[in-house]
């Protein structure tokens, strides 16, 4: 018999809502302000001051942001921003969407996150920004990437879709370079279903964001049908259809209030695994380096079938007939073939982002999980390897 049964499956990344977000939701159908409105700019001013951010703008999802942060910096067709292989393809397409050349530099095979020394091996006369992505939760070496950036005259934007948590040397993620960029998807810490946001430390900077994000109106615009009278709007120049909606902030708001009590708990279900698998023939997360949070956002255990007797695509199907949903986080960039195709990219460019995007599993790791849930999972990574 699996470990659950098919009508208690449980969800990979399935969030945490409490009544709170639902009474904010059901508040805003009532008052019947829907779209970009109050609670949006609510949602900024909370955000920003959580992540110690001067200015936030935001957007209806991380893939929107890291596209508005980059086309802010105007940068051209042709030009080159390099960013890891082990990572989820908006990282990439938000770079080719910008009008530039993504190149990739390789892992470090212990963090996981982009290696700076490949990072300088691949800077060209062409390169003009640094895309580093807060790979599962941990902070990327911001110190160093930060050095190659200064040394080089780069822009740095980073990804911080797994990062809202997350600290370097005592500084949230998304402060180092000129643009921050979250998610708030569905599975993510802080989830709106759908939603994203920009943070920076300039206005002129932010200001540019949302006039980008909302059709290239002037800024403010969402306001001239407030109670404020009718406000004329000027069209600037030409952006794109990237806003927040209230519904969605009035979820984040309160997912917000909490992000630290659902940290806890994360950090609980985390040390669980780490003592229930220790003895496994399994690849485990590396210890948070001193000075830094990590946001445990991603729980990712590597299936080596040299050492566990069982291919990882096997190991996938296996613990999903027990009842347990998990994701694979990710296939190297070079394993997809659109971007084979365009850029020429090989296996053998980034070898330790394609062995470990081969090898990895990501288990639950949602605040919702029980005792009973984590039990589970536990039980059911073990017969998976005994089988």
């Amino acid at each position: 018999m699996p470990v659950r049964s098919k009508e208690n499956f449980l969800i990979f990344g399935s969030p945490r809502i409490e009544q709170d977000e639902i009474d904010e939701v059901v508040a805003s159908m009532e008052v019947g302000w829907l779209g970009t409105g109050p609670k949006v700019a609510r949602f900024e001013k909370d955000f920003s001051a959580y992540v110690g951010a001067p200015y936030a703008a935001a957007c209806n999802s991380c893939t929107a942001a890291l596209h508005l942060a980059l086309v802010a910096l105007g940068l051209k067709p042709g030009d080159e921003v390099i960013t890891t292989p082990l990572t989820f393809c908006a990282s990439v397409n938000a770079i080719i969407h910008a009008g530039c050349t993504p190149v990739l530099a390789d892992i470090d095979p212990v963090t996981q996150n982009i290696d700076p020394e490949c990072i300088r091996e691949k800077i060209t006369e062409r390169t003009r920004a640094i895309l580093p992505v807060h790979f599962a939760g941990r902070s990327c070496d911001m110190d160093r990437i930060m050095a190659v950036a200064r040394e080089h005259d780069l822009k740095v934007v980073e990804d911080c879709a797994h990062a809202i948590e997350t600290t370097w040397k005592g500084r949230h993620a998304g402060t180092f370079g000129d643009f921050g960029c979250f998610s708030f998807y569905v599975t993510k810490n802080v989830c709106t279903g759908e939603g994203g946001m920009v943070v920076a430390a300039g206005e002129d900077a932010i200001r540019h964001v949302k006039v980008l994000g909302l059709h290239g109106m002037s800024a403010d615009a969402w306001k001239r049908f407030s109670d404020e009278g009718y406000k004329h709007y000027q069209v600037i120049e030409a952006g794109f259809k990237y806003n927040m909606m209230d519904l969605q902030a009035a979820i984040g708001i309160h997912q917000l209030k909490r992000v630290e009590q659902y940290f806890v708990r994360r950090c609980e279900i985390w040390d669980r695994y780490q003592d229930a698998f220790a003895a496994l023939p399994l690849g485990l997360p590396a210890p948070e380096e001193p000075g830094t949070c990590h946001a445990r956002h991603l729980y990712t255990i590597l299936v080596d079938p040299d050492a566990c007797g069982v291919e990882r695509d096997e190991f996938l199907a296996r613990i999903t007939r027990e009842g347990i949903g998990v994701g694979v986080h990710y296939l190297s960039i070079p394993e997809q073939p659109y971007y084979r195709e365009r850029f020429g990219w090989t296996l053998a460019d980034t070898p330790h982002a394609v062995r470990i995007g081969r090898q990895t599993v990501s288990l639950p790791l949602s605040a919702k999980l029980t005792d009973a849930d984590v039990a589970d999972v536990i039980e059911a990574v073990k017969r998976t390897l005994n089988a």
